[in-house]
Protein backbone atom coordinates (compact mmCIF):
# COMPACT_ATOMS: atom_id res chain seq x y z
CA UNK A 1 0.00 0.00 0.00
CA UNK A 2 1.12 3.02 -1.37
CA UNK A 3 1.32 3.40 -1.65
CA UNK A 4 2.94 7.43 -3.32
CA UNK A 5 4.03 5.46 -7.54
CA UNK A 6 5.64 7.82 -11.37
CA UNK A 7 2.66 6.56 -11.15
CA UNK A 8 0.73 4.16 -9.53
CA UNK A 9 -1.80 5.53 -11.50
CA UNK A 10 -0.08 8.94 -12.24
CA UNK A 11 0.70 9.88 -9.16
CA UNK A 12 3.29 11.24 -7.36
CA UNK A 13 5.47 8.47 -6.45
CA UNK A 14 8.43 8.49 -8.78
CA UNK A 15 9.40 5.55 -10.83
CA UNK A 16 7.91 2.66 -12.01
CA UNK A 17 6.83 -0.59 -10.32
CA UNK A 18 6.56 -3.33 -13.34
CA UNK A 19 5.40 -1.40 -15.91
CA UNK A 20 5.88 1.73 -18.23
CA UNK A 21 6.49 4.78 -15.36
CA UNK A 22 3.30 6.83 -16.31
CA UNK A 23 0.92 4.01 -15.80
CA UNK A 24 1.24 3.93 -11.53
CA UNK A 25 1.99 5.84 -8.37
CA UNK A 26 5.61 5.24 -7.49
CA UNK A 27 7.45 4.44 -4.55
CA UNK A 28 10.16 7.02 -4.06
CA UNK A 29 8.22 9.46 -1.77
CA UNK A 30 10.48 7.76 0.34
CA UNK A 31 10.47 10.43 3.53
CA UNK A 32 13.88 9.71 4.29
CA UNK A 33 15.31 10.11 0.32
CA UNK A 34 15.58 13.58 0.91
CA UNK A 35 14.62 14.22 4.78
CA UNK A 36 15.51 18.04 4.48
CA UNK A 37 12.53 18.16 2.09
CA UNK A 38 10.34 15.87 2.77
CA UNK A 39 7.90 14.73 5.75
CA UNK A 40 6.37 11.48 6.95
CA UNK A 41 3.57 12.00 4.20
CA UNK A 42 6.08 11.90 1.31
CA UNK A 43 5.44 15.49 0.46
CA UNK A 44 8.54 18.59 0.67
CA UNK A 45 8.70 19.69 4.40
CA UNK A 46 6.52 18.24 7.25
CA UNK A 47 4.17 21.30 8.49
CA UNK A 48 5.56 22.34 11.81
CA UNK A 49 2.64 24.37 13.00
CA UNK A 50 1.11 27.71 13.00
CA UNK A 51 4.01 29.99 14.38
CA UNK A 52 6.51 27.96 13.36
CA UNK A 53 6.46 27.79 9.94
CA UNK A 54 9.27 31.03 9.67
CA UNK A 55 9.37 34.83 10.46
CA UNK A 56 6.03 36.37 9.72
CA UNK A 57 8.23 39.73 7.65
CA UNK A 58 8.96 35.94 5.11
CA UNK A 59 4.94 35.72 4.11
CA UNK A 60 5.16 38.23 1.24
CA UNK A 61 7.82 36.16 -0.42
CA UNK A 62 5.99 32.80 0.33
CA UNK A 63 3.05 34.16 -1.73
CA UNK A 64 5.00 34.87 -4.34
CA UNK A 65 6.88 31.20 -4.35
CA UNK A 66 3.39 29.91 -4.32
CA UNK A 67 1.94 32.35 -7.27
CA UNK A 68 5.18 31.18 -9.33
CA UNK A 69 4.84 27.36 -8.29
CA UNK A 70 1.04 26.93 -8.92
CA UNK A 71 0.85 27.55 -12.42
CA UNK A 72 2.77 24.01 -13.35
CA UNK A 73 1.57 22.13 -10.25
CA UNK A 74 -2.05 22.66 -11.13
CA UNK A 75 -1.12 21.66 -14.65
CA UNK A 76 -0.77 17.82 -13.09
CA UNK A 77 1.77 16.74 -15.97
CA UNK A 78 4.30 15.57 -13.23
CA UNK A 79 3.50 14.32 -10.07
CA UNK A 80 3.23 17.56 -7.46
CA UNK A 81 6.44 16.05 -5.04
CA UNK A 82 9.20 16.39 -7.74
CA UNK A 83 7.51 19.80 -9.34
CA UNK A 84 7.93 21.50 -5.65
CA UNK A 85 11.16 19.86 -5.21
CA UNK A 86 12.41 20.83 -8.69
CA UNK A 87 10.95 24.51 -7.59
CA UNK A 88 12.90 24.46 -4.33
CA UNK A 89 16.22 24.01 -6.08
CA UNK A 90 15.58 26.70 -8.35
CA UNK A 91 15.27 28.60 -5.15
CA UNK A 92 18.40 27.92 -3.17
CA UNK A 93 17.74 30.90 -0.94
CA UNK A 94 14.82 29.51 0.95
CA UNK A 95 15.62 28.35 4.32
CA UNK A 96 13.66 25.45 5.57
CA UNK A 97 11.08 26.62 7.26
CA UNK A 98 10.31 28.71 4.40
CA UNK A 99 10.35 25.26 2.27
CA UNK A 100 7.80 24.12 4.85
CA UNK A 101 5.20 26.40 4.69
CA UNK A 102 5.58 26.51 0.68
CA UNK A 103 5.13 23.33 0.62
CA UNK A 104 2.52 22.76 2.78
CA UNK A 105 0.33 25.70 1.12
CA UNK A 106 0.95 23.96 -1.85
CA UNK A 107 -0.31 20.72 -0.99
CA UNK A 108 -3.35 22.35 0.99
CA UNK A 109 -4.64 23.68 -2.29
CA UNK A 110 -4.12 20.14 -4.14
CA UNK A 111 -5.93 18.80 -1.23
CA UNK A 112 -8.72 21.53 -1.80
CA UNK A 113 -8.80 22.24 -5.27
CA UNK A 114 -12.49 21.92 -6.14
CA UNK A 115 -13.45 24.13 -3.14
CA UNK A 116 -10.28 26.72 -3.12
CA UNK A 117 -10.86 27.31 -6.43
CA UNK A 118 -14.76 28.02 -5.87
CA UNK A 119 -13.70 30.36 -3.18
CA UNK A 120 -10.81 32.00 -5.03
CA UNK A 121 -13.41 32.75 -7.98
CA UNK A 122 -14.34 35.92 -5.91
CA UNK A 123 -11.99 38.77 -4.71
CA UNK A 124 -9.37 40.72 -6.98
CA UNK A 125 -6.36 39.73 -8.42
CA UNK A 126 -5.12 36.93 -10.17
CA UNK A 127 -6.31 33.27 -9.75
CA UNK A 128 -3.17 32.30 -8.63
CA UNK A 129 -2.88 34.57 -5.94
CA UNK A 130 -6.24 34.23 -4.68
CA UNK A 131 -5.14 30.18 -4.63
CA UNK A 132 -1.95 31.22 -2.98
CA UNK A 133 -3.75 33.07 -0.09
CA UNK A 134 -6.03 30.53 0.80
CA UNK A 135 -3.57 28.01 0.96
CA UNK A 136 -1.40 29.81 3.18
CA UNK A 137 -4.84 30.36 5.27
CA UNK A 138 -4.90 26.56 5.04
CA UNK A 139 -1.39 26.03 6.01
CA UNK A 140 -1.21 28.93 9.33
CA UNK A 141 -4.41 27.45 10.05
CA UNK A 142 -3.22 23.39 9.80
CA UNK A 143 -6.29 23.38 7.48
CA UNK A 144 -9.06 24.95 9.59
CA UNK A 145 -10.68 26.81 6.93
CA UNK A 146 -14.02 25.67 8.67
CA UNK A 147 -12.57 27.23 11.72
CA UNK A 148 -13.35 30.89 12.76
CA UNK A 149 -11.13 30.81 15.68
CA UNK A 150 -7.98 29.24 13.38
CA UNK A 151 -9.02 31.25 10.28
CA UNK A 152 -8.89 34.23 12.25
CA UNK A 153 -5.65 33.86 13.58
CA UNK A 154 -3.96 32.70 10.05
CA UNK A 155 -5.87 35.84 8.52
CA UNK A 156 -3.94 38.36 11.52
CA UNK A 157 -0.86 36.67 10.31
CA UNK A 158 -1.61 37.26 6.98
CA UNK A 159 -2.53 41.06 7.39
CA UNK A 160 0.58 42.67 6.50
CA UNK A 161 0.85 40.54 3.11
CA UNK A 162 -2.49 41.73 1.89
CA UNK A 163 -3.26 44.02 -0.80
CA UNK A 164 -6.39 46.32 -0.14
CA UNK A 165 -9.89 44.61 -0.26
CA UNK A 166 -7.81 40.79 0.25
CA UNK A 167 -7.76 40.99 4.36
CA UNK A 168 -11.99 41.78 3.51
CA UNK A 169 -12.20 38.78 1.33
CA UNK A 170 -10.45 36.44 3.13
CA UNK A 171 -12.97 37.18 6.11
CA UNK A 172 -15.75 36.50 4.11
CA UNK A 173 -14.35 33.35 2.63
CA UNK A 174 -13.29 32.01 6.05
CA UNK A 175 -17.06 32.20 7.38
CA UNK A 176 -18.86 30.17 4.04
CA UNK A 177 -20.96 27.46 5.60
CA UNK A 178 -18.94 24.26 3.85
CA UNK A 179 -22.11 22.23 4.12
CA UNK A 180 -23.94 24.25 2.28
CA UNK A 181 -21.42 23.76 -1.12
CA UNK A 182 -21.89 21.26 -3.30
CA UNK A 183 -20.59 17.31 -2.47
CA UNK A 184 -17.92 17.17 -5.04
CA UNK A 185 -16.67 21.12 -3.77
CA UNK A 186 -16.85 20.47 0.04
CA UNK A 187 -15.43 16.81 -0.18
CA UNK A 188 -12.62 18.12 -3.45
CA UNK A 189 -12.68 15.03 -5.34
CA UNK A 190 -13.46 14.19 -9.20
CA UNK A 191 -16.57 13.44 -10.39
CA UNK A 192 -15.44 10.18 -10.86
CA UNK A 193 -13.87 9.36 -8.13
CA UNK A 194 -16.95 10.62 -5.44
CA UNK A 195 -18.85 8.10 -7.51
CA UNK A 196 -16.63 5.31 -6.97
CA UNK A 197 -16.38 6.18 -3.40
CA UNK A 198 -20.34 6.12 -3.46
CA UNK A 199 -20.26 2.54 -4.11
CA UNK A 200 -19.53 2.00 -0.50
CA UNK A 201 -22.66 1.55 1.87
CA UNK A 202 -24.01 4.94 3.00
CA UNK A 203 -23.60 8.39 2.48
CA UNK A 204 -22.05 9.52 5.67
CA UNK A 205 -19.71 7.10 5.38
CA UNK A 206 -18.12 8.37 2.06
CA UNK A 207 -18.20 11.99 3.35
CA UNK A 208 -16.32 10.79 6.13
CA UNK A 209 -13.97 8.98 3.88
CA UNK A 210 -13.29 11.75 1.41
CA UNK A 211 -13.00 14.40 4.47
CA UNK A 212 -10.24 12.09 6.45
CA UNK A 213 -8.26 12.32 2.56
CA UNK A 214 -8.06 15.52 3.24
CA UNK A 215 -5.74 15.47 6.30
CA UNK A 216 -2.14 15.15 6.45
CA UNK A 217 -1.21 11.96 6.96
CA UNK A 218 0.47 10.87 10.54
CA UNK A 219 4.17 10.11 11.26
CA UNK A 220 4.52 6.50 11.52
CA UNK A 221 7.77 4.76 12.55
CA UNK A 222 8.76 0.79 12.56
CA UNK A 223 11.02 -0.25 15.21
CA UNK A 224 13.57 -2.04 13.89
CA UNK A 225 13.84 -5.26 16.04
CA UNK A 226 17.17 -6.28 14.75
CA UNK A 227 18.26 -3.65 16.48
CA UNK A 228 15.85 -2.22 19.27
CA UNK A 229 12.51 -3.16 20.51
CA UNK A 230 9.33 -0.73 20.04
CA UNK A 231 9.55 0.18 23.86
CA UNK A 232 13.26 1.19 23.76
CA UNK A 233 12.20 3.57 21.13
CA UNK A 234 9.63 5.06 22.86
CA UNK A 235 11.83 6.06 25.50
CA UNK A 236 14.37 7.36 23.39
CA UNK A 237 12.19 9.44 21.04
CA UNK A 238 10.20 10.99 24.46
CA UNK A 239 13.43 11.52 26.13
CA UNK A 240 14.09 14.03 23.26
CA UNK A 241 10.93 15.62 23.97
CA UNK A 242 8.83 18.44 21.51
CA UNK A 243 8.03 17.29 18.54
CA UNK A 244 9.79 13.85 19.14
CA UNK A 245 6.52 12.93 21.27
CA UNK A 246 6.09 9.53 20.63
CA UNK A 247 2.59 6.67 21.14
CA UNK A 248 2.85 2.97 20.56
CA UNK A 249 0.56 2.49 16.94
CA UNK A 250 -2.78 0.67 18.14
CA UNK A 251 -2.83 -2.21 15.86
CA UNK A 252 0.90 -2.68 14.81
CA UNK A 253 3.24 -4.37 17.37
CA UNK A 254 6.66 -2.68 15.92
CA UNK A 255 5.17 0.91 15.34
CA UNK A 256 5.46 3.94 17.33
CA UNK A 257 3.37 7.15 16.20
CA UNK A 258 5.19 10.47 16.49
CA UNK A 259 3.04 13.94 17.76
CA UNK A 260 5.13 16.21 15.61
CA UNK A 261 6.61 16.38 12.84
CA UNK A 262 10.81 16.24 13.50
CA UNK A 263 13.81 15.93 11.56
CA UNK A 264 14.55 12.06 11.85
CA UNK A 265 17.13 11.78 10.01
CA UNK A 266 19.29 13.48 12.32
CA UNK A 267 18.79 11.78 15.13
CA UNK A 268 21.22 9.10 16.64
CA UNK A 269 18.23 6.51 16.03
CA UNK A 270 17.81 6.55 12.53
CA UNK A 271 21.75 6.70 11.63
CA UNK A 272 22.15 3.61 13.84
CA UNK A 273 19.15 2.24 11.81
CA UNK A 274 17.04 1.58 15.11
CA UNK A 275 13.98 2.84 12.52
CA UNK A 276 12.37 2.76 9.26
CA UNK A 277 9.34 5.78 8.65
CA UNK A 278 6.30 3.18 7.81
CA UNK A 279 2.69 3.86 7.76
CA UNK A 280 1.22 1.34 10.10
CA UNK A 281 -1.20 0.10 7.70
CA UNK A 282 1.99 -0.63 5.39
CA UNK A 283 3.70 -2.67 8.79
CA UNK A 284 1.12 -4.99 8.69
CA UNK A 285 0.91 -6.06 5.55
CA UNK A 286 4.09 -7.82 6.57
CA UNK A 287 1.77 -9.87 9.30
CA UNK A 288 -0.31 -11.33 6.03
CA UNK A 289 2.66 -12.56 4.77
CA UNK A 290 3.67 -14.12 7.67
CA UNK A 291 7.28 -14.96 6.83
CA UNK A 292 9.05 -17.19 9.10
CA UNK A 293 12.63 -17.92 9.82
CA UNK A 294 14.82 -19.62 7.08
CA UNK A 295 11.93 -19.27 4.07
CA UNK A 296 12.64 -18.58 0.69
CA UNK A 297 10.50 -15.14 0.29
CA UNK A 298 9.88 -12.74 -3.01
CA UNK A 299 9.11 -9.11 -2.01
CA UNK A 300 7.82 -8.99 -6.14
CA UNK A 301 7.53 -5.32 -6.13
CA UNK A 302 9.94 -3.91 -3.73
CA UNK A 303 10.18 -0.23 -5.08
CA UNK A 304 12.81 1.42 -2.20
CA UNK A 305 12.23 -1.82 -0.03
CA UNK A 306 10.20 -0.55 3.11
CA UNK A 307 7.84 -3.78 3.23
CA UNK A 308 10.93 -5.78 2.41
CA UNK A 309 13.05 -4.70 5.57
CA UNK A 310 10.17 -5.52 7.50
CA UNK A 311 9.41 -8.90 6.09
CA UNK A 312 13.70 -9.25 6.38
CA UNK A 313 13.31 -8.56 10.15
CA UNK A 314 10.45 -11.13 11.11
CA UNK A 315 12.44 -13.72 8.96
CA UNK A 316 15.31 -12.09 11.52
CA UNK A 317 17.86 -12.31 8.69
CA UNK A 318 17.58 -15.94 8.04
CA UNK A 319 16.84 -17.41 5.17
CA UNK A 320 16.67 -15.56 1.30
CA UNK A 321 14.30 -12.70 0.45
CA UNK A 322 14.36 -11.49 -2.93
CA UNK A 323 13.46 -7.98 -3.51
CA UNK A 324 12.17 -7.49 -7.15
CA UNK A 325 11.61 -4.19 -9.01
CA UNK A 326 11.81 -2.68 -12.68
CA UNK A 327 13.98 0.41 -11.12
CA UNK A 328 17.40 0.39 -10.83
CA UNK A 329 17.33 3.49 -9.15
CA UNK A 330 14.67 2.30 -6.55
CA UNK A 331 16.49 -0.77 -6.17
CA UNK A 332 20.00 1.57 -5.26
CA UNK A 333 17.66 3.10 -2.99
CA UNK A 334 17.06 0.21 -1.01
CA UNK A 335 20.93 -0.63 -0.40
CA UNK A 336 21.50 2.39 2.23
CA UNK A 337 18.70 1.39 4.15
CA UNK A 338 19.31 -1.97 4.22
CA UNK A 339 23.07 -1.16 5.38
CA UNK A 340 21.58 0.34 8.34
CA UNK A 341 19.07 -1.94 9.02
CA UNK A 342 21.65 -4.49 9.72
CA UNK A 343 20.00 -7.60 7.42
CA UNK A 344 22.08 -9.50 5.55
CA UNK A 345 19.37 -11.45 3.65
CA UNK A 346 18.03 -8.65 1.35
CA UNK A 347 18.86 -9.57 -2.00
CA UNK A 348 18.09 -6.65 -4.71
CA UNK A 349 17.14 -8.28 -8.14
CA UNK A 350 16.19 -6.21 -11.03
CA UNK A 351 14.12 -7.87 -13.62
CA UNK A 352 12.87 -6.05 -17.02
CA UNK A 353 9.50 -6.88 -16.68
CA UNK A 354 7.14 -9.90 -14.66
CA UNK A 355 8.10 -11.98 -17.39
CA UNK A 356 11.72 -11.62 -16.80
CA UNK A 357 13.73 -15.18 -16.84
CA UNK A 358 15.07 -14.67 -13.52
CA UNK A 359 11.88 -14.76 -12.06
CA UNK A 360 11.22 -18.61 -14.41
CA UNK A 361 14.81 -20.36 -12.95
CA UNK A 362 12.89 -19.43 -9.12
CA UNK A 363 9.29 -21.01 -10.58
CA UNK A 364 7.89 -23.68 -8.28
CA UNK A 365 11.05 -23.11 -5.33
CA UNK A 366 9.75 -19.96 -3.23
CA UNK A 367 7.66 -20.57 0.25
CA UNK A 368 5.86 -16.93 0.04
CA UNK A 369 4.98 -13.98 -2.34
CA UNK A 370 4.45 -10.26 -1.45
CA UNK A 371 2.66 -8.35 -4.51
CA UNK A 372 2.32 -4.80 -3.26
CA UNK A 373 0.90 -4.09 -6.85
CA UNK A 374 1.03 -1.17 -9.01
CA UNK A 375 -2.41 0.83 -8.51
CA UNK A 376 -4.15 4.00 -8.74
CA UNK A 377 -2.55 5.25 -4.97
CA UNK A 378 -6.21 6.32 -3.75
CA UNK A 379 -5.59 4.93 -0.57
CA UNK A 380 -2.52 7.37 0.24
CA UNK A 381 -4.54 10.36 -0.89
CA UNK A 382 -3.59 12.35 2.63
CA UNK A 383 0.11 11.92 1.46
CA UNK A 384 -0.27 12.51 -2.76
CA UNK A 385 -3.25 14.66 -3.27
CA UNK A 386 -2.10 15.26 -6.59
CA UNK A 387 -3.29 11.85 -7.64
CA UNK A 388 -7.07 12.66 -7.59
CA UNK A 389 -6.97 15.34 -9.98
CA UNK A 390 -3.94 12.73 -11.96
CA UNK A 391 -5.42 9.83 -12.41
CA UNK A 392 -8.06 8.40 -14.96
CA UNK A 393 -10.93 5.61 -15.09
CA UNK A 394 -9.41 5.20 -18.49
CA UNK A 395 -5.53 4.98 -16.50
CA UNK A 396 -7.36 2.32 -13.99
CA UNK A 397 -8.43 -0.23 -16.74
CA UNK A 398 -5.05 0.09 -18.02
CA UNK A 399 -3.68 -0.68 -14.33
CA UNK A 400 -6.47 -3.79 -13.89
CA UNK A 401 -4.81 -5.43 -16.68
CA UNK A 402 -0.89 -5.23 -15.09
CA UNK A 403 -2.27 -6.03 -11.70
CA UNK A 404 -3.69 -9.20 -13.53
CA UNK A 405 -0.22 -9.88 -15.24
CA UNK A 406 2.05 -9.46 -12.57
CA UNK A 407 -0.25 -11.77 -10.35
CA UNK A 408 -0.50 -14.36 -12.54
CA UNK A 409 3.56 -14.11 -13.33
CA UNK A 410 4.13 -13.92 -9.36
CA UNK A 411 1.90 -17.61 -8.62
CA UNK A 412 4.21 -18.82 -10.74
CA UNK A 413 7.07 -18.87 -8.02
CA UNK A 414 5.38 -20.66 -5.34
CA UNK A 415 6.05 -23.92 -3.84
CA UNK A 416 2.81 -26.43 -3.50
CA UNK A 417 1.84 -24.58 0.28
CA UNK A 418 3.21 -21.86 -0.50
CA UNK A 419 1.54 -18.02 0.59
CA UNK A 420 0.86 -15.32 -2.21
CA UNK A 421 -0.47 -11.89 -0.99
CA UNK A 422 -1.61 -9.84 -3.26
CA UNK A 423 -2.03 -6.12 -2.05
CA UNK A 424 -2.52 -2.26 -2.89
CA UNK A 425 -3.22 0.93 -1.64
CA UNK A 426 -6.28 1.48 -3.54
CA UNK A 427 -9.57 1.96 -2.33
CA UNK A 428 -11.56 1.11 -5.22
CA UNK A 429 -12.76 -2.39 -5.51
CA UNK A 430 -11.82 -2.85 -9.18
CA UNK A 431 -8.50 -3.14 -8.32
CA UNK A 432 -8.93 -5.19 -4.99
CA UNK A 433 -11.51 -7.40 -4.94
CA UNK A 434 -12.02 -8.04 -8.41
CA UNK A 435 -8.40 -8.64 -9.11
CA UNK A 436 -8.27 -11.27 -6.25
CA UNK A 437 -11.90 -12.49 -7.09
CA UNK A 438 -10.41 -13.42 -11.04
CA UNK A 439 -7.49 -14.56 -10.33
CA UNK A 440 -8.89 -17.28 -7.74
CA UNK A 441 -11.36 -18.10 -11.23
CA UNK A 442 -8.69 -18.58 -13.88
CA UNK A 443 -6.03 -20.47 -10.79
CA UNK A 444 -7.63 -23.37 -9.67
CA UNK A 445 -4.71 -24.42 -7.97
CA UNK A 446 -5.05 -21.62 -5.55
CA UNK A 447 -7.58 -21.06 -2.70
CA UNK A 448 -7.82 -18.18 -0.32
CA UNK A 449 -6.90 -18.06 3.69
CA UNK A 450 -8.73 -15.86 5.43
CA UNK A 451 -7.48 -12.87 5.88
CA UNK A 452 -9.02 -13.25 10.05
CA UNK A 453 -7.08 -16.38 9.87
CA UNK A 454 -3.73 -14.91 8.85
CA UNK A 455 -3.62 -12.00 11.26
CA UNK A 456 -4.85 -13.89 13.88
CA UNK A 457 -1.44 -14.48 15.65
CA UNK A 458 -1.76 -10.86 16.35
CA UNK A 459 -4.87 -10.51 18.20
CA UNK A 460 -4.70 -13.77 20.33
CA UNK A 461 -7.33 -12.68 22.56
CA UNK A 462 -9.93 -13.47 19.95
CA UNK A 463 -10.86 -9.99 19.05
CA UNK A 464 -11.66 -9.83 14.91
CA UNK A 465 -8.00 -8.78 13.23
CA UNK A 466 -8.34 -4.95 12.28
CA UNK A 467 -9.56 -4.62 8.55
CA UNK A 468 -11.31 -8.00 8.34
CA UNK A 469 -14.63 -8.69 8.38
CA UNK A 470 -16.82 -11.97 9.15
CA UNK A 471 -18.72 -11.67 5.84
CA UNK A 472 -15.76 -12.08 3.39
CA UNK A 473 -11.88 -12.58 3.52
CA UNK A 474 -10.33 -10.09 2.46
CA UNK A 475 -8.55 -7.43 4.18
CA UNK A 476 -9.23 -3.38 4.00
CA UNK A 477 -8.25 -0.64 6.10
CA UNK A 478 -9.32 2.83 5.75
CA UNK A 479 -7.96 5.82 6.43
CA UNK A 480 -11.15 7.22 8.19
CA UNK A 481 -12.18 4.45 10.26
CA UNK A 482 -8.37 3.28 10.87
CA UNK A 483 -6.32 6.11 10.78
CA UNK A 484 -3.90 4.28 8.57
CA UNK A 485 -3.77 4.70 4.79
CA UNK A 486 -6.07 2.72 2.63
CA UNK A 487 -5.06 -0.71 2.10
CA UNK A 488 -6.31 -3.79 0.83
CA UNK A 489 -5.18 -7.17 0.70
CA UNK A 490 -5.83 -11.02 -0.20
CA UNK A 491 -4.00 -13.91 1.29
CA UNK A 492 -4.15 -17.11 -1.34
CA UNK A 493 -2.32 -20.39 -0.79
CA UNK A 494 -0.75 -22.95 -3.52
CA UNK A 495 -2.44 -26.51 -2.90
CA UNK A 496 -0.28 -29.46 -2.29
CA UNK A 497 0.01 -31.82 -5.08
CA UNK A 498 -2.20 -34.93 -4.48
CA UNK A 499 -0.07 -37.85 -4.14
CA UNK A 500 -1.27 -41.47 -6.22
CA UNK A 501 -0.40 -44.37 -3.89
CA UNK A 502 0.22 -47.99 -5.20
CA UNK A 503 -3.38 -48.86 -5.35
CA UNK A 504 -4.04 -45.65 -7.28
CA UNK A 505 -5.22 -43.72 -4.82
CA UNK A 506 -5.13 -40.19 -4.63
CA UNK A 507 -3.96 -38.37 -1.13
CA UNK A 508 -3.01 -35.08 0.11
Amino acid sequence: MSKERSSRGTGSRAGSKLGPQKSYASKTNDPLRKPERRNASGNLIAPVGQKNFSNAKALPQHAIHLERLLPELLSFEQPADRVVSRYFRSEPQLGNRDRALIAESAFAILRRKNEMSQLAASGEGSQARRLALLGLMSALSEGGLGSANRAESAIADLAHVLKPGEYEWLQHVSTIDRNSLNPLVRNNLPEWLWDAFGQYPGEASREELAQALMHPALLDLRANTMKTTREQLLAEMNALGGRYQAIPTPYAPDGVRIMGKPALQNTVGFKAGMFEVQDEGSQLLSYLLAPKRGEMVVDFCAGAGGKTLAIGALMRSTGRLYAFDTSERRLANLKPRQARSGLSNVHPVWIDSENDAKIKRLAGKIDRVLVDAPCSGMGTLRRNPDLKWRQTPVGILELNQKQTNILASASRLLKPGGRLVYATCSLLPQENQAIAEAFLKNHPNFEVVPAAEALKPLFPKGELPIGCSLDNPWWQLWPHIHGTDGFFGAVFQKKAVAKVDSEGTKNP
